[in-house]
């Protein structure tokens, strides 16, 4: 009964059968990290592409829009008009806008305000109408979930609230 058991055994050792399925068990992990990673970033990378240019195009009808006073939710209905991709949009973005000297440079803080999910009331940004001239610095800041938050790249991308932000800051001058 031993000897054949052991038979069996030294027959078992000898086999091949089934060493593919543990180089994928090894390797099938490390190719999910980074297609997984790879979804992630360009998702993101999308995301902010699409708030630059809605950014971008809402400025420019801001620019050729003469005689015509935009406010604070009228430029944020018109850059989450042009940024679809964003979820949540109206909620999930904030505005800044400054009135800049053009001889000065520029005094933007360096760390952009963004909306604070956690918190009803949000934080104070500036915002104001520039008179005819002068040269204006608009930042909009979004906060997006990340599609896989445990993925290295998510955990990298993501802030101190689990979210990732989003900016883009252009400067346009109020023409009169």
């Amino acid at each position: 009964m031993t000897l054949k058991n052991l038979k069996k055994l030294i027959r078992f050792r000898k086999s091949e059968e089934g060493s593919l399925t543990v180089e994928f068990v090894i390797i099938f992990p490390l190719f999910l990290f980074l297609i997984l990673s790879a979804v992630e970033y360009s998702l993101v990378t999308i995301k902010q592409a699409m708030l630059e240019r809605a950014v971008d195009i809402t400025v420019r009808d801001i620019r050729l829009s003469t005689g015509e006073t935009m406010t604070h939710d009228s430029i944020k209905d018109a850059i989450c008009a042009n940024a679809t991709i964003i979820d949540d949009c109206s909620n999930n973005l904030l505005l800044e806008m400054i009135e800049q000297s053009a001889y000065t440079g520029v005094n933007l803080p360096i760390e952009p305000t963004c909306v604070d999910r956690s918190e009803e009331v949000q934080p104070v940004t500036t915002f104001e109408n520039g008179p005819p001239n002068a040269l204006m610095i608009l930042r909009a800041c979004a906060k997006v979930d990340p599609i896989f938050p445990s993925s290295n790249m998510g955990r990298a991308l993501v802030g101190d609230d689990e979210l990732i932000a989003l900016t883009a800051t252009t400067a346009f001058v109020q023409e009169p």
